[in-house]
């Protein structure tokens, strides 16, 4: 099984989903986002640039408004509205305490495919990193309208990766890694190394959602197909084990890592 060495990793995007960050009543897990924030933090302390891909935003909003169920997309965008500025008051605190200065970033799809809005949104992630600042993203669900829309934030964190020519994309999930089958039912095993992205890997991706977030193994393979055709590295580990980001840096395998194509086989990514 190859393994890679983690000197090559400099620039890192880390994305986290709901059902890390929320509990099922919708109160935010405190506990698993200070786990989070002091990986990140100690990540960033040892040189590397890394940009926090955040979920929770309706969850979380949901939560303080004591709405459950599902909503439609007005409700939808006045919760994202809400528990945004939750999310993002409990990251700056926890991230000031390890002395780290965080900063807001809302994107679409539209402005990652537009040339102008594209740039300005590379500027702006490069610059932070120039001003040791850890960049926090979140999909803009306030104004997004299904056709500028990614709809889950495994593919935004794709994207933003594939934009800042990252080295490594890690996604923090409710399951460890990609499995034969889903994990609960008798004869799973977990997948830990892919080589290559191939229609059987897909297919095994299919029809794995969960209650609070938008995506499942599904989306994750397509982040991952996005990333590794860009000579960006990915890795699925669990999101209660944060600290296996560490393991992930020094070479180790855990969870589920998808081995890149060369980044001589790929074309720049930053240039827009």
């Amino acid at each position: 099984m190859k393994t890679l060495k983690a000197d090559i990793y400099k620039t890192i995007v880390v994305k986290v989903g709901t059902t890390t960050l929320v509990h099922e009543n919708g109160k935010l897990n405190i506990a698993g986002m200070e786990r989070l924030v002091r990986v990140i933090s100690n990540i960033k302390n040892s040189g590397k640039n890394v940009v926090l891909v955040t979920s929770g935003a309706v969850g979380t909003g949901a939560g303080r408004l004591g709405i459950k169920g599902k909503s439609d997309i007005r409700i939808k965008q006045a919760l994202a509205a809400v528990g945004q500025g939750i999310l993002m008051q409990f990251y700056e605190k926890l991230f000031l305490e390890y002395g780290i200065n965080v900063a807001q970033i809302l994107l679409t799809k539209d402005d990652l495919e537009n040339g102008v809005r594209r740039q300005n949104a590379f500027n702006t992630l490069t610059t932070l990193f120039e001003f040791d600042v850890v960049p926090i993203v979140n999909e803009n669900d306030t104004i997004a309208v299904e056709e500028i829309v990614y709809g889950d934030n495994d593919t935004l964190a794709a994207v933003v990766a594939t934009l800042i020519d990252a080295d490594l994309l890690v996604l923090l999930s409710d399951v460890d890694g990609l499995y034969t089958l889903p994990p609960h039912e008798p004869g799973a095993e977990k997948i830990p190394y892919v080589k290559e992205i191939t229609p059987e890997i897909e297919a095994i991706a299919e029809g794995t959602y969960s209650n609070l977030g938008t995506g499942g193994m599904q989306s994750k393979v397509k982040a991952a197909k996005i990333a590794t055709e860009a000579g960006i590295a990915m890795a699925i580990i669990g999101g209660e084990n944060p600290t296996d980001i560490y393991n992930i840096l020094e070479g180790t395998n855990c969870g589920t890592f998808f081995e890149p194509k060369s980044k001589a086989c790929t074309s720049k990514k930053n240039v827009i």
